[in-house]
């Protein structure tokens, strides 16, 4: 091992990374609205209709002519002629004139010739065919009016948002039955180390489960991609090159785990120098875990490699693998939750290295507290479930210390603890 001789700061790296790569979005496809959920949109979703489309009650009581319960009391009711009465869901077939009034009900379509609704608390029956109105009421009071929510031409959904909940309600609303979304970015996983056995096969001594795979493989579904597996590749620069260059043919990014270092074995990044211009454009990245990172360009396509231990993975996928497939889809980084929080104890970090420190924050009588994983490890998944958090430690700060309060990015809900 004869370690890097240099590393590049992580932001710096991913500017370098991303004005390397071909500046492009993917293809757009036709989904149905069961299936659009999470996806992102190809192109603005323009109104062809008023949403509602038609003046609508907002309230149950009558549909009346304004201007009749102009002045209007408790002590001085207007009398008005009861001439039936309107539902949801039907056409009304009466006409509201001077005078008149028509018993309707929330969401029902307001009868030509009214403009209000009087609520029931502010009408009293008198019998069948009467009514008198005990407040007034102005013109489209208790009136959900047509494209009041939306109006014919009105850009609904702008492209690039990733479809949410309401979103899809609003589509359906919109009376389409299905919407043009941005394809999922494919992305190609190529795991190295004569170590790595699979998940089916018994691992002997010396031997490990390929976990990078399945983490990875998440990772990726949870952007919004597709993954494809290209298995287990012993530490052989042909034999890695081969299988990147087929992942470069059929996926729009190439992740390789392990192999990323500065040892014997470590043989990643000259397979893909080997492979096209402008090849590696970094190695070694200033951060903990995952500095022997290594961001590369084939023809405009990504390929990084990454820690073999699956912490550091995790953590560059999300540094320089996120951005990739997000800027693919034309969407921007979702918001993280985080809150403030005292540290609980002091945590170690090297200067000159963003550290990304993980941390169980709970909730402590109204305070949020950070408690350090002590393992933290690289090659520990635990310190990542058991943790809810990250703090990110900067590069000119060496360590955070005990009571000191941090932003804590959250990934996990917070416990909840009461101390008597």
């Amino acid at each position: 091992m004869k370690g890097f001789k240099q590393t590049t700061r992580p932001e710096q790296a991913l500017k370098r990374f991303l004005d390397n790569l071909a500046a492009r979005q993917l293809e757009s496809e036709k989904v149905s609205l069961d299936e659009a959920l999470g996806r992102v949109l190809a192109k603005d979703i323009v109104s062809n209709v008023n949403i509602p489309p038609y003046d609508r009650a907002a309230m149950d009581g009558y549909a009346v002519v304004a201007e009749d319960s102009f002045g209007s009391s408790q002590t001085n009711p207007a009398l008005l002629r009861l001439i039936g009465k309107t539902v949801m869901g039907i056409s009304p077939i009466l006409k509201i004139t001077r005078g008149e009034a028509a018993e309707i009900t929330t969401g029902a379509v307001l009868p030509p010739g009214a403009d209000a609704v009087v609520m029931l608390e502010y009408a009293r029956r008198i019998d069948a065919r009467q009514i008198e109105v005990l407040a007034p009421v102005t013109p489209g009071e208790n009136v959900s009016r047509a494209g009041e929510d939306v109006q014919e031409g009105d850009v609904v959904l702008r492209r690039g948002t990733r479809l949410e909940p309401p979103d899809i309600g609003m589509l359906a609303a919109l009376m389409l039955n299905e919407v043009e979304v941005v394809r999922r970015p494919r992305v190609a996983i190529l795991c190295t180390g004569d170590e790595l056995v699979e998940l089916d096969d018994s691992p002997q001594q010396g031997k490990i489960v390929n976990t990078n795979r399945f983490v990875l493989s998440a990772l990726v579904r949870k952007v919004g991609g597709a993954e494809t597996y290209l298995g287990i590749v012993e530490d052989s620069v042909a034999d890695i090159s081969r299988l990147v260059r087929k992942g470069l043919a059929e996926a729009d990014i190439v992740l390789v785990t392990g192999g990323t270092s500065v040892g014997e074995t470590d043989l990643v990044p000259e397979a893909i120098q080997l492979l096209g211009k402008p090849g590696m454009l970094v190695h070694g990245v200033s951060m903990r875990p995952g500095m022997p990172t290594g961001l590369a360009s084939v023809d405009g396509k990504a390929v990084v490699s990454l820690s073999g231990q699956p912490v550091a993975a995790m953590i560059g996928f999300n540094m320089f693998v996120r951005p990739v497939m997000l800027r693919l889809l034309g969407t921007e980084e979702e918001l993280t939750a985080s809150v403030k929080a005292r540290v609980l104890r002091r945590a170690a970090s090297a200067l000159g290295m963003k550290t990304f420190l993980r941390v169980t924050v709970m909730e402590v009588n109204g305070e949020y507290i950070a408690d350090p994983i002590t393992t933290t490890g690289s090659g520990l998944l635990s310190s990542m479930t058991q943790a809810n958090g990250m703090i990110i430690i900067p590069e000119d700060k060496e360590g955070i210390e005990a009571g000191e309060e941090a932003t804590v990015a959250l990934f996990r809900p917070i416990e909840r603890r009461r101390h008597g």
